[in-house]
């Protein structure tokens, strides 16, 4: 009878060395993020806020930086299980065992002041001038992109801040960032009570615009007033209006668009019927219509705006959506200061997306997408 010998296949055994620091300050790390945040960057920003630890604890301010960022890459576990995260390639070095006190004690000592100055250090563009993917010509594109749905501890100091959910539950906190599209890197944020709306919010960001940039939004950012508000900063425009809006035809144009005016503010006008062809073979038809400031069509033709439209907003939405930061539906704590409470800086949470990027797990139906236009001009219905 023959005997059949498998050899077992060759096996490679890949290391990698993260540093660390020595003795109290070892769980004070992100892995491979930290490079983004390294040591030095975090040392001097509690430094200049006065808020490094008197006497050297079993949980340095460091490791607390650390820990609060950590919690927003697991925002679904609790302080001891984030914790165990931190330390978990940390086998043989002396490491302390916090309880849940102490963590939240860690919390409060740190406050909400070393955050927001790390997040203003840290945001903004990242791409690089040869970068592919982030700029249309000479502008850089950039986008707003908000959340509205961040659920925070329902107490009576957030309720007199934010009011009561309408539909009861956890009052919730409206976030809205200004991205760049090409590298999802975070330029600015801001956030508040969710009846002052997305545009308040956006508008808040404007100065952060400038001549350079070129601004992508959804027709959820329609507004005459934010449209004017953008274009004072020099910004160039590319966003999609709603479809009850009956732009005038001022002057129709080669390439099927037409120049017009919203408000005080001349734009051009291009229509486009998009097609998508999921996996399954069903197929969706919707209407875009655009408004640009960039008026010369013979510079920036109408088919590179829709496509241009298409494929850095779908990158914006599929990539950095911040209503699936983190999913689930439970509530999170949105800041650095006492589990509870919710204080008014930045999001943690936007520190650690403004650098690596999240995917979404929430995927667009997957398959080829065609776009058809831009067609004649004409209103398409509704």
């Amino acid at each position: 009878m023959p005997v059949h010998c498998v050899s077992p296949s060759a096996l490679t055994a890949i290391t990698h060395t993260v540093t660390v620091a020595a003795g109290r300050f070892a769980p004070g790390h992100l892995g491979e993020l930290t490079p983004i945040m390294p040591f030095e960057l975090v040392d001097a920003v509690l430094s200049e806020t006065r808020t490094v630890q008197r006497r050297l604890r079993d949980l340095p301010s460091r490791v607390g930086i650390y820990f609060l960022l950590a919690m927003c890459l697991f925002p679904e576990i609790g302080y001891r299980l984030v914790w165990d995260k931190l330390t978990a390639g940390l086998s043989g070095m002396p490491i302390v065992c916090p309880s849940t006190k102490a963590l939240r004690d860690l919390r409060r000592r740190l406050g909400s002041t070393p955050v927001r100055a790390l997040f203003e250090v840290l945001a903004g563009p990242l791409a690089q001038p040869n970068t592919p993917g982030v700029r249309f010509g000479p502008y850089r594109t950039v986008s707003f992109d908000g959340c509205s749905s961040i659920k925070v501890p329902d107490i009576e100091r957030n309720r007199s801040w934010l009011g009561r959910c309408p539909h009861g539950g956890y009052p919730q906190v409206e976030l809205m960032t200004l991205v760049e599209t090409g590298t999802r890197a975070v330029i600015a944020a801001v956030f508040g009570p969710t009846r002052e709306g997305e545009t308040s919010y956006a508008t808040r960001l404007s100065h952060h615009l400038g001549p350079e940039m070129l601004v992508l939004w959804d027709r959820g950012f329609d507004g005459n007033d934010f449209l004017a508000a953008v274009h004072t900063t020099g910004a160039r425009v590319l966003g999609r209006i709603r479809q009850r809006r009956r732009p005038p035809v001022l002057q129709p144009l080669a390439d099927s668009s037409y120049l017009s005016v919203i408000g005080a503010v001349p734009v051009r006008i291009i229509e486009a019927r998009v097609s998508v062809t999921c996996t399954d073979g069903s197929n969706f038809e919707g209407s875009y219509r655009l408004a640009t400031t960039l008026l010369d069509a013979r510079c920036y033709p109408a088919d590179r705006l829709v496509h241009l439209y298409h494929e850095r907003w779908g990158a914006t939405r599929s990539r950095t959506r911040l209503s699936e930061l983190p999913e689930g539906g439970s509530a999170v704590d949105v800041d650095s200061v006492v589990p509870g409470q919710c204080s008014r800086p930045v999001p943690t949470s936007t520190c650690v997306a403004g650098n690596g990027g999240v995917w979404s797990s929430k995927e667009k139906p997957k398959g080829p997408c065609s776009i058809r236009g831009p067609q004649a001009r004409g209103r398409p219905d509704g």
